[in-house]
């Protein structure tokens, strides 16, 4: 039967919207596993990927490739605004956008906002969220991120929606029309937005409908993409808006170079070098301009 060890029996298996095409990964070791109220929970190892973190089956992050997807999602967003001192990041539990958000000097707060309590819980001991939950920046709320954003107007620089997918745990109430809407309202005039909206090869449909969303809900918005090995398809889009600032007109690459925090993905060509579309995502969100 071959060389097996003790563990070669315990296999993870995520499978892509349709279930015809997936991913699977060996199990080292089990680090955490619950049934939370709103979610099913799991962080166990990966000889090769380092940690993995899933909601109901579907990887958010491993140690491998995160920073690929943390970098895009925030770093766009934070260079573009002129100054951004008060942050709000909805989703995004295990920490990674906010251990890059407050690489940033000039953030004075930093709200975290996580629907389900007992992710941030493990994220504390297991996953990225460990290495900044101490910041005195740091604010971590336990509320569902579509009504929590309704009590603010006119409050925050950025705004980063880290969100699960729309088919998982409460990801879908983040990729509504009313939810943008209240992202505009609670920028300030110079505020800036992102916001993942999944693969252009699986789940084409939500990006679709994500972007027109947005677009309906701010003066500018634009799809960039980045690569994220673990995801689906590998092949990642983020949206940007803002209510004036056009990410590619009003960016400064020197503000990145003369950045003096480690970055592992991002860099000034590659924020330029992400708006750049293929053929095929271009002409689809063009047609929904129309």
């Amino acid at each position: 039967m071959g060389d097996f060890g003790p563990l070669d029996h315990l296999w993870y298996f995520e499978y892509y919207t349709g279930r015809n095409v997936g991913l699977f990964m060996k199990i080292d070791k089990m680090l955490h596993s619950e049934e939370s109220k709103i979610q099913r929970i799991d962080i166990f190892k990966n000889p090769d990927l380092g940690t993995v973190f899933a909601l109901d089956g579907i990887t958010m992050m491993t140690d491998k490739d995160e920073f690929t997807y943390h970098e895009m999602l925030v770093h766009v967003p934070m260079f573009l605004h002129p100054n951004p001192k008060k942050v709000l990041i909805i989703g995004g539990g295990d920490g990674g956008s906010s251990r890059e958000v407050l690489k940033h000097d000039s953030v004075e707060k930093l709200i975290l906002c996580e629907i389900d309590e007992r992710v941030t819980e493990a994220a504390k001991k297991y996953l990225p969220l460990s290495e900044v939950k101490d910041d005195p920046r740091l604010e971590i709320v336990n509320e569902n991120g579509a009504e929590f954003i309704r009590k603010f107007k006119n409050e925050f620089d950025v705004i980063i929606v880290d969100s699960t997918d729309p088919t998982a745990g409460e990801g879908g109430h983040l990729f509504t029309e009313e939810f943008y809407k209240a992202a505009h309202d609670a920028l300030k005039e110079d505020g800036v937005f992102s916001a993942e909206t999944e693969d252009p090869f699986y789940d084409f449909s939500w990006l679709k409908l994500a972007y027109k969303r947005i677009a309906k809900a701010f003066p500018v918005a634009k799809v960039y993409m980045g690569f994220v090995p673990v995801y689906p398809s590998g092949m990642w889009t983020y949206t940007f808006a803002s209510k004036k600032i056009d990410p590619l007109k009003d960016f400064d690459p020197e503000k990145v170079e003369n950045f003096d925090k480690p970055l592992k993905y991002y860099n000034a060509e590659i924020h330029k070098a992400a708006f750049a579309l293929p053929n095929f995502v271009k002409e689809a969100l063009e047609k929904l301009k129309k």
